[in-house]
């Protein structure tokens, strides 16, 4: 239990860890891919309101600027001198636009109204010839597209007063790269983050779990107790019901006294087999029985309780099937689900035990019932859980079989659930494997 219980507490802690960096590590990377596309929109703007070229800038060539002066320097000529900025952020800002004209690498194609090609300027990048950049033009020309992507090649194409047109286009193969680094880089270090926390997390599990696991053990020496505890006047009681009937003979009140300790009786023992199956310390032999033997013997034991009922009983049990396991525990299996069945179908109702084996070995045990419960039918399995509470205190039923019943199948490497089949029917089945799984073999073998 204490083991399952660090086990669920590491992954939900790396689950929740892992969705929080998914989350960062797609914000950050959207948002870069959200502002390079944003800046190169910005540029192609400027660039097609000024004709493919940057507000002052010479068609023909950039202008050569002169030096004003060639007076020395001094720390007041510093563009970023300004001792009320110490960040310099406005002029870093305007450094950036300055710069510009310098840093970015663009082409651009100009079309007449016939959709002939007019003019193309590549002087601003050196990966692309005029006759690549007049085919990429012209590709955007034909798709009728005003903004997107070509390659690696963000474009703008707008139609200018005299009716010919202009498309741009900037080169982000540098921003690009950029993009993969960052997202490299941030993918490395959520791996590393989730591992170091895994690390974290697996360390401290213990002492994080351990107030809970300290209640757990508290709980469960407090029902293996008290279970032993109420062995010895149950014992007594039933030896004094013993001496009264001998001497004034069986009476209603001593019948009534009997079936109560008789219940109070199965009540103590599957407890303490629950117990016992959260400490992981039953000490069962496992070994190779005739399962088919046992169940048909558990089933013939309530034949007469069917019958006094006035249910149909069916009983479909295919010979020769053998397990590995613990006998005992598959006869409570059995036991278990059949009482349950007996308890809670429906009057005059019927119950079918099917036992076979294919890719594993199947119980099947069905009966009809008058109100199957609601929702998700794994609740049966919940301990103290009753879905007709009234029902229950006419039956006996404390709500703790079929818990004790998924404890034994899980014991043995299977699993039990619980089916509609139609409105009227339903059906427990327990699925278990042929061979005993190794974990389970190393525990039986300690």
């Amino acid at each position: 239990m204490v083991k399952k219980l660090r086990k669920k507490f590491v992954i939900t802690a790396t689950l929740s860890l892992l969705l929080i960096l998914v989350i960062m590590i797609a914000v950050i990377n959207l948002v870069n891919l959200f502002q390079m596309v944003n800046d190169a929109d910005n540029l192609l703007n400027i660039l097609c309101d000024n004709n493919g070229y940057f507000p002052g800038m010479l068609k023909e060539e950039f202008r050569q600027q002169e030096n004003a002066s060639e007076e020395p320097f001094t720390p007041e000529k510093d563009p970023f001198h300004n001792p009320g900025d110490p960040f310099a952020l406005g002029r870093l800002n305007n450094a950036r636009s300055a710069e510009m004209p310098y840093m970015a690498r663009y082409f651009f194609v100009t079309f007449d109204s016939s959709g002939n090609v007019t003019e193309t300027d590549t002087r601003h990048v050196a990966f692309i010839t005029e006759e690549n950049a007049s085919e990429y033009a012209q590709a955007v020309y034909a798709s009728g597209k005003e903004r997107g992507f070509y390659h690696s090649y963000r474009y703008k194409s707008k139609t200018l007063d005299d009716s010919t047109k202009i498309i741009v286009f900037t080169d982000l193969s540098s921003q690009m790269i950029s993009a993969y680094k960052l997202l490299g880089q941030s993918l490395l270090i959520g791996a590393f983050a989730l591992i170091a926390m895994f690390i974290l997390v697996f360390l401290f599990s213990g002492q994080a779990v351990a107030p809970v696991v300290e209640s757990l053990e508290k709980q469960k020496r407090f029902i293996t107790d008290a279970g032993h505890e109420l062995k010895t006047p149950l014992a007594v009681i039933s030896a004094n019901v013993d001496v009264l009937e001998l001497e004034s003979g069986k009476s209603e009140w001593t019948g009534s006294i009997k079936n109560q300790i008789k219940r109070m009786n199965s009540l103590v023992k599957n407890m303490l087999t629950l117990s016992r199956m959260d400490e992981e310390r039953m000490h069962v032999v496992y070994s190779d029985f005739d399962m088919s033997a046992a169940v048909k013997e558990t089933s013939e034991s309530f034949e007469a309780i069917a019958e006094s009922k006035n249910k149909k009983y069916k009983v479909d049990i295919e010979d020769g099937i053998h397990i590995t396991g613990d006998k005992n525990s598959i006869v409570q299996l059995s036991s278990l689900l059949l009482d349950n069945a007996m308890k809670y179908s429906s009057e005059n109702g019927s119950i079918h035990v099917i036992l076979s084996k294919d890719k594993a070995i199947v119980l099947e045990v069905s009966n009809t019932c008058d109100c199957i419960p609601e929702g998700n039918l794994d609740r049966l399995f919940d301990r103290f859980y009753r879905a007709d509470s009234s029902r229950s205190r006419e039956t006996g039923g404390y709500g703790i079989g079929l818990s004790v019943a998924r404890a034994i199948a899980q014991s043995h490497g299977g699993d039990i659930e619980a089916l509609r089949d139609g409105d009227h029917i339903i059906r427990f089945v327990v699925t278990l494997p042929k061979v005993l799984p190794k974990s389970i073999q190393k525990i039986s073998a300690k």
